[in-house]
């Protein structure tokens, strides 16, 4: 059955792989009205995270946002699509970066590094920062249940360089590469909620106590790994920038669950700026009403 799906799948994406930006854009846009007004995807979800983090907006601005979120997911997904059949000259020129001084001079000391960014703008053409590093790049990514889907996914990501690995092989890979002194950059989002019983930490996200990931800064202190947070802004319809901030040179000097902080930190600024951009449909307060106890006593 799942390959069944993927050959009746795969000539539909192959085609719009190959489509002018300009035709991508206006079969997003018939995408959109389909997926906004006549499916209502996950409209309930959207709106109940648009209502907890800003509660002090009016129902327009937070419509204003619902909509232009909306948009942006159909040309993001698109765009995904579209990464089968751009050339890297394209995609250099969509997705461009400043600040490189930040990664380089961490590799002039041989360090390899760990890049954080969250589900923002467009994590998809990160891909784009090969051309612009000497560190053999790698994209921490979960496996997806559909094997030829999940082949397609990892074929489309690694078309300019980049080796993905899944979340299950990524610390001993990690470890393997620091053996052998392989320069290497690890590209994680790092935005997701774990599951309850498993949160290591829980904090404040968008003023809300949610359980946060922990895994990027325990591999970073484990393996000696500096932290990189990448802000990613959309400069204008299939144009992106990426900027570099060192969140941390040296984490294992750093207090237990600061380095998380201080990403999460990074990512809300990156959201109040620019709402619209971040990735509404996820359900990342559903765990908000399970905070443990021995925590809330903690307070």
């Amino acid at each position: 059955m799942q390959f069944l799906i993927f050959i009746i799948a795969y000539p539909l994406l192959w085609l719009v792989s190959r489509l002018p930006f300009r035709l991508l854009y206006i079969l997003s846009d018939g995408v959109f009205f389909l997926l906004y007004y006549v499916i209502g995807y996950r409209k309930k979800v959207v709106r109940q995270n648009l209502l907890l983090v800003f509660p002090d907006k009016n129902p327009k601005e937070r419509l204003d946002i619902e909509k232009k979120f909306y948009k942006h997911m159909c040309d993001m997904f698109l765009e995904m699509i579209k990464t089968m059949g751009i050339s890297n000259k394209q995609l250099q020129k969509r997705f461009t970066f400043s600040n490189l001084d930040v990664l380089h001079k961490l590799e002039e000391k041989n360090r390899s590094v760990m890049l954080m960014f969250p589900h923002y703008a467009s994590w998809e053409w990160v891909i784009a920062l090969d051309a612009h590093i000497a560190s053999k790049g790698y994209a921490i990514y979960q496996k997806i249940g559909n094997a030829y889907f999940d082949k397609l996914v990892r074929d489309i990501r690694q078309k300019f360089g980049t080796t993905l690995i899944t979340t299950v092989e990524t610390r001993e890979v990690v470890a393997i590469n620091k053996r052998n002194g392989e320069l290497s950059m690890y590209g994680i989002l790092s935005d997701q909620s774990p599951m309850p019983q498993k949160a290591q930490l829980w904090t404040e996200f968008m003023g809300i106590t949610v359980p946060v990931h922990t895994g990027a800064e325990q591999l970073c202190q484990k393996l000696d790994l500096p932290a990189v947070y990448l802000k990613v802004s959309k400069i204008s319809r299939g144009h992106y920038h990426g900027t570099f901030e060192l969140l941390s040179e040296n984490p294992k000097e750093q207090a237990q669950f600061d380095l998380t902080k201080a990403f999460l930190e990074k990512v809300e600024a990156s959201i109040r700026e620019e709402p619209a951009y971040y990735f509404w449909t996820h359900k990342r307060w559903k765990h908000k009403d399970k905070v443990p106890k021995s925590f809330q006593y903690a307070q």
